[in-house]
């Protein structure tokens, strides 16, 4: 009978497709290595502001910045749905800044060379970037232009067989200490969204220079820049893409930023109530623990609903993501959904946490400082109901 009932629940409920056996071997690797690797030494990468280089590196030797892209390089020609796992169990690690800055040189602005690189930048970058000795940064926000990349006022000029950039460059990610920049600049003002183009700008190179380091309320580890360009100079052969077509680059390679964003939102809310449910049922109170209070019991009953409910949609959007399907309105959706649900998790959490929910040394005080963020990077949730509402 007991043969019989088991055949019966697997006929029922059929492994899915993004449980695979390579995702949840990948899925291994990194919890190990965030246990391993991230865990003991991250609270002192917060008191940095940034990430060693040896760590990088040795994300590089284990395979987690070539998940994506091909052998020829280095990679490992997985897909979204690999992503994905990477980077919801980087959020478990509950170092939003370690997990952002990782994130951001591994799905976000590597992902514009390989893209949008030619053979030869593929081939002179790709390595370096797979194996962690070249480290990159995305640099299209601006003082006055968040969302609204059409906004973006860095110009930049042909002369001869070179362009000259002049303009700045705010809250870019890595932005202190990337080796390679992807920066978005206007070619031409009047055309709009044809007007922008992307370009490939080394550090050291004459002109730029990072004007500031950014103290941040959350995602500490991660260092972030105001960037500087004063009559920047780089060869024609830096331009990342066609000339004039980099507002439309941006905005696809966007769709998988917030992919990852919303896997790393997922990935912070389980650790929040996996760490919460820990406290309230040793807490003592009123001569109990927390956990018999019916209240507290029932709230994160119905957390833990709405983060599983948001995971299957996550996974279900990564895997059609991974099929070349056309998912502008699910992942606009899920980036709204799961930035919002985070900030409610973590919210709640250091509620029932009390008064040592506040305290620097409880990791969910940090955990809701680092949350607070998913709402707005990537795309706020209010320009992501925007596009939902312009679709529906």
């Amino acid at each position: 009978m007991k043969m019989m009932d088991k055949a019966w629940n697997a006929a029922r409920e059929p492994e899915l497709p993004w449980m695979a056996a390579e995702y949840e071997l990948l899925r291994d690797q990194v919890r190990r290595f965030v246990k391993e690797e991230i865990k003991p030494c991250a609270d002192q990468w917060e008191e940095n502001g940034f990430i060693p280089r040896s760590i990088l590196r040795r994300m590089g030797e284990l395979g987690f910045f070539g998940i994506r892209y091909p052998a020829e390089y280095g990679g490992a020609e997985m897909d979204s749905v690999a992503s994905t796992v990477f980077a919801e169990e980087l959020g478990r690690s509950t170092y939003g800044g370690a997990a952002d800055a990782m994130l951001v040189h591994a799905d976000m602005a590597s992902s514009y060379v390989f893209h949008d690189g030619t053979k030869a930048q593929r081939a002179r970058w790709m390595p370096g970037i797979i194996s962690g000795e070249v480290i990159t940064a995305i640099a299209i926000t601006e003082p006055d232009a968040g969302s609204d990349v059409k906004a973006i006022r860095t110009r930049a000029v042909r002369d001869g067989d070179s362009f000259v950039l002049d303009g700045t460059k705010l809250y870019i990610t890595n932005g202190v200490h990337a080796d390679l920049y992807c920066v978005a600049a206007k070619t031409d003002p009047s055309a709009g969204s044809n007007g922008i183009t992307m370009f490939l700008v080394e550090k050291g190179t004459p002109g730029f220079s990072v004007a500031r380091e950014l103290d941040k309320l959350g995602w500490r580890s991660s260092d972030t820049a105001e960037l500087v360009f004063d009559g920047c100079r780089i060869p024609a052969d830096n331009v990342l893409g066609a000339e004039g077509q980099g507002f439309y680059s941006i905005m696809r390679n966007l769709q998988n930023e917030r992919l990852v964003l919303a896997a790393m939102a997922i990935g912070m809310a389980e650790a929040a109530i996996d760490m919460t449910l820990t406290y309230v049922k040793t807490r003592r109170a009123f001569g109990g623990v927390l956990w018999d209070m019916q209240a507290i019991r029932q709230r994160l009953a119905m957390l833990s609903a709405k983060v599983e409910a948001s995971r299957g949609f996550l996974y279900a959007t990564a895997w059609r993501m991974a099929a070349d399907d056309d998912c502008l309105r699910e992942i606009s959706m899920l980036k709204a959904i799961c930035g919002e649900l985070v900030n409610e998790v973590a919210y709640d959490c250091v509620q029932f946490h009390g008064a040592m929910g506040v305290m620097r040394e409880s990791a969910i005080e940090r955990v809701a400082r680092d949350a607070r963020v998913l709402s707005i990077a990537g795309g706020a949730t209010e320009v992501m109901l925007e596009v939902v509402a312009s679709m529906s």
